[in-house]
């Protein structure tokens, strides 16, 4: 029963036959759930595809765009995203990003979530994915290593949820909005522009708005600058330019939209990324992947 880091190393001239052979072996694995490291590098997309177990990817290093058609979610480091089992997701990797996989099977335990949701990774569960990456994988777990992953486990319903997911409404004419305004994000945007676009009332596009999207324009206006902040402020860009570029009249006020998301400030929550990846590798990032696939 190999490690998860010593299956399928990089050395495969063929990424497509390599993500295949991938899939092929976690299909074929047992075990209620199995842990998976991978290095990316800055760029890298891994298409659509899908699991028949749910998966939970945590980002040690980078951030990672996990796009499927309900919308698209940004997973930070010291975050993880909660793909359901059968979801096709695509993924796109922003920066060098060191990703760690646990692929859950469905009714695992009770509790897990039914949905896509971005959560926030404790040091608890950080340390037991870290953990789990060096058992062996792809079979049952008894002693110490069955009592990591089952205590793993039972600590993902426990996961706080954060308010990084975009999701697009089914409405084309909204969905083109919304898709404009990723492309150029303004705090300034509002209900009555929106509704006087698409030629509704401001009644029926809030009602319509948020029945598809299960948020008002304010918050998904401001997750979707959240979005477009978090790649700059990883890759270091000063708070002031971002808030600028950004179309915020000052930088108090976007770092109060920034703790009222995120309930910290953008210096203090990308410094608590930071350390979160602190005795983590930086990723020598080689010509083609390492570990298996997203």
């Amino acid at each position: 029963m190999p490690h998860g880091n010593e299956i399928f190393k990089a050395g495969d001239s063929d990424l497509g036959q390599l993500h295949e052979r991938r899939w092929q072996w976690l299909e074929q694995a047992v075990g209620p759930a199995v842990a998976l490291p991978t290095e990316y590098p800055d760029g890298y997309h891994v298409p659509r595809h899908r699991h028949s177990r749910s998966q939970l990817l945590h980002a040690l290093v980078g951030v990672v765009l996990v796009t499927t058609r309900h919308g698209r979610w940004m997973v930070p480091p010291d975050h993880a995203m909660w793909i359901p089992a059968g979801t096709e997701h695509s993924v796109e990797m922003l920066g060098d990003v060191s990703m760690r996989s646990v692929y859950v099977m469905p009714e695992a335990i009770p509790g897990l979530p039914e949905g896509l949701r971005v959560v926030g990774v404790t040091d608890l569960m950080h340390s037991l994915i870290v953990e789990s990456e060096k058992l062996p994988q792809g079979g049952e777990l008894e002693g110490r290593g069955g009592l990591i992953m089952s205590l793993l486990l039972h600590e993902i319903p426990n996961l706080p949820e954060r308010p990084l997911g975009l999701p697009f409404p089914s409405d084309p004419r909204l969905a083109a909005l919304c898709r404009r305004f990723v492309a150029a994000p303004s705090p300034h945007a509002t209900i009555d522009e929106w509704a006087d676009i698409v030629g509704m009332s401001r009644r029926s596009f809030t009602r319509s708005f948020h029945r598809q999207t299960g948020l008002s324009l304010s918050t998904w206006r401001q997750q979707a600058c959240l979005f477009a902040a978090l790649p700059r402020l990883a890759d270091g860009e000063p708070i002031t330019r971002v808030a600028l570029d950004l179309g915020y009249d000052s930088v108090p006020a976007f770092i109060t939209m920034f703790k009222r998301m995120l309930g910290a400030s953008p210096r203090g929550y990308m410094r608590g990324a930071r350390d979160a990846g602190e005795g983590v590798r930086r990723p020598n990032v080689p010509a083609r992947l390492e570990g298996p696939v997203a």
